[in-house]
């Protein structure tokens, strides 16, 4: 498929977007949500979401903060896996959550699970970091950004 926009047009011509889309998924030291965690979230969306471009990204920025690729080659099977934490479980859980919204309500033992795990100020936060990869994920897809592979 051919890029319908590249990504240094749009950083140049909208920076705005950018910016507004990193400063959404900052995340306070005290939420609680650690890199790896993040990193899985990212990965995980960017999969419900066919993004190969953000799939490729942050599968390379997981390994290189020291996450495991055999965990990364699980993850869609998150579920059935004891690889993943309970932690990451209800991060997971709630990502698909907030990023299938448009095709099934969101089921309270869902949201039950997160805030008891993360508490209100890190479901917020994780929340805001979810909505930040879903929104890349339509930028990339919209526009059919392309990543570098290298073999």
């Amino acid at each position: 498929m051919q890029q319908r926009i590249s990504q240094e047009h749009l950083y140049n011509s909208c920076p705005r977007v950018v910016t507004n889309l990193i400063a959404l998924g900052k995340v306070s030291e005290e939420s609680g949500l650690t890199r790896q965690l993040l990193h899985l979230v990212k990965l995980r969306a960017s999969q419900l979401n066919q993004c190969g471009f953000c799939q490729h990204m942050h599968s390379a920025e997981a390994r290189a903060d020291g996450e495991l690729q055999s965990r990364l080659d699980v993850l869609q099977a998150w579920r059935e896996l004891s690889c993943f934490t309970d932690k990451e479980r209800a991060a997971l859980a709630w990502t698909e959550a907030l990023t299938l919204v448009g095709q099934n309500m969101i089921a309270d033992h869902v949201y039950q699970e997160a805030i008891e795990v993360f508490g209100e100020q890190g479901m917020l936060e994780l929340t805001t970091v979810i909505l930040e990869i879903n929104s890349w994920n339509r930028i990339a897809v919209g526009f059919r950004f392309q990543p570098e592979i290298n073999e």
